[in-house]
């Protein structure tokens, strides 16, 4: 019981210097891209009165280098009552070096934590240790690599060959291609994600990544992803669904599932498009280009995807568990028909690549969001915002016709001007990406997630979200915002995605850098079975709504919750997978 109160006043004296000290810096406490949008917030219960400066100071010589004037204040009631948000703006400074942000209030000084500034710094910082993450995510410990080769499939005594793939979480030693697929509106990109990112992440920025000397590491972590999905591959073409552990330190309950809520778990293991499927089949088709060998070869990669995907188009209605197809489909069909058209020319694929984004521009509401349904509901997600826009941009680098670029495009446009404008209707001083869902009866915006949703338990951090919106953003705005008199619209969407990624690396309301191993608060590490656990250039959930609000209002961020912590402080796979591409993105070859 004393250790019961002790923690209490721990996380009770944590949260009132989090939200009641008088002022903090809230920065982003690993770096900024030289030519990037740069700020930091000082946040204070106190009014200031006037022109108030503040300094950036070469943090190893203490000399300053940059003086401005803090921006008017902002509130957020919702999450900080009765504080006031000051916006420190210096991205003017793009010299390189090492530097602090410094401010004085009523006669004291207040420093930051040093941070970097260099051209591609979050590139060159980080990227390496998130190949190591994944690395260290290796399902290839001798017990796994053991039981994961003859794996029983649920309900029957029949085994498949499944080693290999990467651990899904921190907590988590279970392999997943998409884990909600019960919900069917929510359903992330998980395994076939990554290696897709993987594979973006290495023809985006080839020639940072042998200046870094991580492309043959990034190159073999995208081949053990291919090789995985080759041996996911039934031989009736339909894709495994999940490896899953039952949380059970006995490495021979492990079984290959189909998922329902709380862990329930079925025969009903086939990957629709939506399930990861697709995603599988995107992945596949694309790496074969690099005519690279794995222990599959580049012909089999392809020929792995064009099964696939034609055993998903007689079958995927039938695996999608309402029997409906959706806006997850359509998004996930058009990237695996797209990796296909691109691979092969084939008519077939255009024409699918085509339907489906056509499906998806359909989709896109006159307010500007996507809806889910045939009906109303409206499209958000947790961890997989931005893969609609992503989606179609890569659509675009193989159709040609200019109708079909058109409608393409001003669907970009459309979305991204409208996660702009919902981002921005309320004072947001942390820039924090809102979203529009619908609650019980009505369509609302809000920062968070419902908790109140259709997998009737799963909510937590949505710093998967966070990124996959930045990756689109940029990447988007590039396509649609490329002439001299866009150039307003394109900084906001460059300052939203940064905002985006700041909030990841510490700018956020508890001072929490998610990236593990970077930054001066980390979340605790978590220990799962065969040796795994927390890594380096892993990132953790982050932060929700307050728990108990069903609407997802409020703030929250707990690393003691009764076994439930994990909603905040748990690695995920989707999370790097879309750090990844967020700062492959970002990063400048030139």
């Amino acid at each position: 019981m004393k250790k019961l109160v002790f923690i209490y006043l721990i996380l009770l004296a944590a949260f009132y210097n989090s939200a009641n000290a008088t002022p903090l810096i809230y920065i982003n406490e690993v770096a900024f891209d030289s030519n990037a949008p740069k700020s930091a917030l000082i946040g204070d219960d106190q009014q200031y009165t006037g022109k108030v400066s503040f300094n950036i100071i070469d943090a190893i010589t203490l000399k300053n280098v940059y003086t401005g004037t803090l921006e008017d204040k902002q509130q957020i009631e919702d999450w900080a009552p009765g504080k006031y948000f000051y916006k420190a703006d210096f991205s003017s400074l793009v010299k390189s070096g090492k530097y602090k942000l410094s401010i004085t209030i009523s006669g004291k000084n207040y420093t930051s934590d040093a941070f970097k500034i260099a051209h591609n710094a979050l590139a060159e910082l980080t990227i390496p240790s998130v190949i190591h993450y994944y690395h260290k995510q290796r399902a290839n410990t001798p017990t796994e690599l053991a039981v994961d080769s003859h794996l029983k499939l649920f309900g029957s005594d029949n085994t498949v060959d499944m080693h290999g793939g990467w651990c899904d979480a921190s907590g988590d030693v279970s392999k997943y291609f998409s884990h909600l697929a019960y919900a069917n509106f929510m359903s992330p990109q998980q395994t076939p994600l990554v290696t897709w990112s993987l594979i973006n992440t290495d023809e985006a920025i080839p020639a940072l990544l042998n200046k870094l000397g991580v492309k043959d590491s990034l190159d073999n972590e995208a081949l053990w992803g291919a090789d995985y999905m080759m041996r996911a591959l039934s031989k009736d073409d339909y894709f495994y669904m999940i490896v899953f552990s039952y949380f059970n330190k006995d490495p021979n309950a492990r079984r290959v599932v189909g998922l329902l809520a709380n862990s329930v778990t079925t025969n009903d293991y086939q990957c629709a498009f939506r399930e990861g499927g697709g995603m599988a089949i995107a992945a596949l088709a694309r790496i074969s280009r690099w005519k690279k060998h794995g222990v599959f070869t580049s012909a089999q990669y392809l020929d792995g995807a064009k099964r696939a995907f034609a055993h998903l188009l007689i079958n995927n209605t039938k695996y999608d568990d309402d029997h409906k197809e959706n806006i997850i489909d359509d998004y996930c069909a058009l990237m695996a028909a797209t990796e296909l058209w691109i691979s092969t020319n084939d008519e077939l694929y255009k024409n699918e690549a085509r339907k489906h984004a056509h499906n998806l521009s359909a989709r896109l509401s006159k307010d500007g969001y996507f809806i889910a349904d045939d009906g109303t509901r409206p499209y958000w997600h947790a961890s997989d915002a931005g893969l609609p826009i992503i989606a179609l941009a890569r659509y675009l680098k193989k159709e040609t016709d200019p109708a079909y670029r058109s409608v393409a495009l001003q669907t970009i446009k459309g979305a991204l001007d409208y996660e702009l404008k919902v981002t921005n209707d309320v004072s947001n001083p942390f820039g924090y990406a809102r979203q529009t869902f619908r609650y019980r009866d009505s369509i609302k915006n809000g920062f968070f997630i419902p908790h109140e949703n259709e997998t009737g338990w799963w909510w937590q951090g949505e710093n998967a979200r966070l990124s996959s919106l930045a990756t689109a953003a940029i990447i988007g705005s590039r396509l649609v915002y490329n002439s001299p008199k866009d150039i307003k619209k394109k900084q906001a969407l460059a300052t939203f995605a940064y905002n985006q990624v700041n909030w990841i690396l510490g700018c956020n309301p508890y001072q929490v850098c998610f990236m593990y191993n970077f930054g001066r608060n980390n979340v605790p590490y978590m220990h799962s079975n065969f040796g795994h656990g927390s890594e380096r250039g892993g990132v953790s959930n982050g932060i929700t709504g307050k728990e108990g609000n069903p609407d997802g209002s409020g703030i929250d961020y707990k690393t003691e919750d009764n076994g439930n912590e994990w909603r905040w402080t748990e690695q995920w796979i989707p999370h790097a997978a879309w750090y990844l591409q967020a700062v492959a993105a970002m990063a400048d070859e030139k």
